[in-house]
């Protein structure tokens, strides 16, 4: 039976029979969200026009040495108040991806290293922070080590006992439990990176630290295995009290998949569903009751002896968001006594523009009544630091101006996806584009009056995108809710700030790992 199920007029409303029904009762997502996504499918989505590069010159701040100290100070005196404060890791992501030049290997028809990269792995094999426990279990499967293999060419073994889970498992686990740096006499995981990094900079005046992750369903028992294991060790070593917690994907941010024709795909008779991309991950962080949250990913992050840089671009970006919180709640606080004037109003409109780049052509026909909403509405929004480091060719976002549906402009981060390539002008501004986005995020997630944002209320629906996969050997259609740092936070107010290259070391290979950013000193 196929598993495709077609209807005769694809314009008409998925007719959702009693199994249906139970099947999305169950994954807590409504016949409307479903016909929502039908919607996408078959009208797509429309693209992001484009009002300019966001650069130095215009978008991006850069703050000068002899600023830095008081940002940092602003930081720190934050930290001694009662704050709640996270540091987000989406770390779902399986290292499979890491690995597949490896698996490449093992799939070719020579047994012998032949690529630049296969040569580089086994060259210097040694310096990799698994070398050690690879090597154990190399000895314990095939009775020699890593270098007896290697001297026999039997370079295959090496890379089974790497990935299969006869060995390190390394190409079933996520990418926060491989061991990513070597130190005297052990070796730490991307997982066990982050709790040190959060204990620098995010650490509040009770010494206490929550670090947040965002897992897989299948991974979460052995995230919490390594937590149990090695966190007391860490809290003596770093002389702090860590929360580490953990968050899955919600079920009701899956997305529905149809055919080429826009028609729901069912595998024994169940609707098939994908994961709606890290924009779900809007809903973990919606959940947080936290006052800031740092989000990185979970494989930027670098040994002891690189992270000086990282820890100081982080207090710099977290103590903008605190000077531009404060000045943001003093307006507030003014507009909601009513003792203002009407110099106050277009100082507050020069803040907007000027600052927050939050633009809009008709304020000038506004009365004082319709100019305090405006303001209102637009300050009184959750606020978003993003670091941007100098564009060196990586694939991926940037910083620009977009014009927003409501008339204004703001600062977006865009992905190449959003961009209408048959559009030479907005082509050109897109591949123009001066900085890049590393994923290196503070955020501000109350308001003036103490509460909670509802993260909900300002994610861009119209900005997830609709992606070609393939089941069984059949064709089909994902689609991808707006991006965590995209769509997923485009009604929030952005500052965009230039932070260093230096603070950006992805791992995107394994290979990466040989990087002296991710090599410990000797």
């Amino acid at each position: 039976m196929s598993i495709f199920a077609g209807r005769e007029n694809l314009n008409l409303p998925i007719m959702l029979s009693p199994t249906d029904l139970k099947q999305l009762q169950e994954k807590n997502i409504t016949s409307e969200q479903i016909e929502e996504q039908l919607h996408y499918f078959r009208q797509g989505f429309p693209f992001v026009r484009l009002a300019g590069n966001a650069s130095i010159e215009k978008g991006i701040e850069f703050v000068p040495e002899e600023e830095q100290k008081r940002t940092l100070n602003a930081w720190s005196d934050y930290l001694e108040q009662d704050r709640e404060i996270v540091k987000f890791v989406p770390a779902s992501g399986a290292a499979s991806r890491m690995f597949k030049n490896l698996f490449a290997f093992l799939d070719a028809d020579y047994s012998t290293p032949q690529t630049s990269f296969e040569t580089t792995f086994f060259d210097k094999i040694h310096c990799f922070a698994f070398y050690q426990a690879l090597n154990q279990y190399c000895i314990f499967n095939e009775g020699k080590t890593i270098d007896e293999l290697i001297e026999e060419k039997n370079y295959q073994s090496i890379v089974e006992n790497l990935l299969f889970e006869k060995g390190l498992n390394y190409g079933k686990l996520p990418k926060g439990l491989i061991l990513f740096h070597s130190y005297k006499g052990n070796a730490r995981t991307a997982m066990e990176e982050h709790w040190v990094e959060g204990a620098l900079y995010a650490c509040n005046k009770l010494r206490k630290v929550h670090v947040h992750f965002t897992v897989s369903p299948e991974h979460l028992p052995l995230f919490e295995s390594l937590t149990n294991k090695k966190l007391a060790e860490y809290e003596n070593e770093l002389n702090v009290g860590f929360s580490v917690d953990f968050s899955i994907q919600k079920t009701a941010t899956d997305t529905i998949s149809v055919d080429t024709n826009n028609v729901p795909i069912r595998e024994d008779g169940q609707l098939v569903f994908r994961p709606g991309g890290h924009g779900a991950l809007i809903e973990n962080l919606n959940d947080l009751s936290a006052d800031v949250v740092f989000i990185k990913n979970i494989d930027n992050v670098v040994p002891d002896s690189f992270k000086s840089i990282t820890v100081q671009y982080k207090e710099l970006l977290a103590g903008v968001l605190v000077e531009y919180q404060s000045k943001i709640f003093d307006y507030l606080h003014l507009i909601d006594s009513g003792k203002y004037s009407h110099e106050q109003l277009l100082e507050m409109l020069s803040f907007l523009r000027k600052k927050l780049n939050v633009k809009n052509p008709e304020t000038k026909m506004l009365e004082d009544v319709e100019l305090v909403l405006h303001i209102k509405s637009k300050l009184n929004r959750p606020l978003r630091v993003c670091g941007m480091v100098k564009n060196t060719g990586e694939p991926g976002g940037g910083p620009f101006f977009v014009h927003n549906s409501d008339g204004t402009i703001s600062l977006q981060i865009l992905e190449s996806s959003q961009i209408n390539k048959n559009d030479a002008e907005m082509k050109s501004l897109f591949e123009n584009g001066t900085h890049f986005n590393p994923v290196d995020l503070v955020c501000g997630l109350k308001n003036y009056k103490g509460e909670k944002f509802n993260l909900r209320k300002h994610v861009d629906k119209n900005t997830g995108f609709i992606s070609s996969k393939s089941k069984n050997g059949k064709e089909l259609r994902a689609l991808e809710l707006p991006g965590l740092w995209n769509g997923a936070m485009a009604d929030w107010n952005t500052v965009f700030v230039e932070v260093p290259l230096e603070t950006f070391n992805p791992v995107k290979t394994v290979n990466d790992l040989l990087r002296k950013e991710h090599q410990t000193e000797p």
